[in-house]
């Protein structure tokens, strides 16, 4: 077993928790008291930290995020990186695949440079664009199987000439291509009535598990169709619903430490939801 994977079923036997909190933090919409900070993003993804490192499974950085701001955004990631305890999983959410070449400087950077334990990457360009992440026996690679949005009907659930959806394909590819069970599939929490099935026919799989709480898709079933038969390998996702907490009366945050109590009360709630099912 890759030792990712060992640390991550580690961390949940140990807690109880499946929670991967999503940094998709957007300038636009963390609070305003980081601004006074000459790094807002990173202030605030370190305050997340910080909220909820006690719970948290592993922590899942949307690159898009932060390559859309350019140099100060890969720095803000980079540096979030770092601030991440070692005990927890790091997953790049950066969804890359090319031909060969392309994806080893991918997984070069995404492995090396920036050492994620973890990354998701597409499968439409088959095997060749894939194995340059699978080479790398240690981490784990997520690979897009059933996605928690819409367009998930444009492809990942057509059916193919043997009336099979195509996303059941994509299941067994992963399955075989697996190397150390560093194996793993993205499937929406708001597929809810697919995951059970998805889980019975890939047990030997990592699921990763997006679409609870912004998107719609139910934790406790999310929690209770993704584990595995040791009620390991599954990591529930939540970014938007965790990150971004409501605030009572003035509608402002008047501290970090407000924030982070905020975050943290969220995330204890998810986390209490998980424990009930696990």
């Amino acid at each position: 077993m890759s030792s990712v994977r060992d640390k991550a079923n580690r961390r949940i036997s140990s807690l109880k928790s499946l929670l991967c909190v999503g940094l998709d933090s957007d300038p636009d919409k963390i609070p305003e008291l980081f601004s006074a900070y000459a790094n807002p993003v990173l202030e605030f993804n370190r305050a997340i930290i910080r909220a909820t490192s006690d719970v948290a499974v592993a922590y899942k950085i949307n690159t898009a995020f932060y390559e859309a701001r350019g140099i100060a955004g890969l720095q803000d990631m980079e540096n979030t990186l770092g601030s991440i305890p070692d005990a927890i999983m790091t997953i790049a959410d950066a969804k890359r695949a090319d031909i060969g070449n392309t994806s080893r400087k991918y997984a070069r950077a995404f492995f090396e440079h920036w050492p994620f334990d973890a990354v998701t990457v597409a499968p439409y360009m088959g095997f060749d664009s894939l194995e340059p992440f699978f080479s790398y026996e240690e981490k784990l690679v997520f690979v897009l199987c059933l996605t928690s949005n819409e367009g998930s009907a444009d492809f990942e659930e057509k059916l193919m000439q043997d009336g099979t959806p195509l996303y059941r394909s994509v299941l067994g590819k992963v399955a075989s291509w697996s190397r150390n069970a560093n194996a793993g599939v993205v499937v929406g929490a708001t597929k809810s009535s697919q995951l059970g099935e998805i889980r019975r026919e890939a047990p030997g799989l990592f699921f990763l598990i997006p679409g609870v709480g912004a998107q719609g898709g139910s934790l406790e079933e999310a929690v209770d169709l993704g584990v595995d038969a040791d009620r390991q390998s599954a990591l529930i996702n939540v970014s938007r619903a965790l990150i971004y907490p409501e605030v009572s009366g003035s509608g402002l945050f008047l501290s970090i430490d407000d924030y982070e109590l905020a975050v943290a009360e969220e995330a204890k709630k998810i986390y209490d939801g998980m424990r009930r099912v696990l």
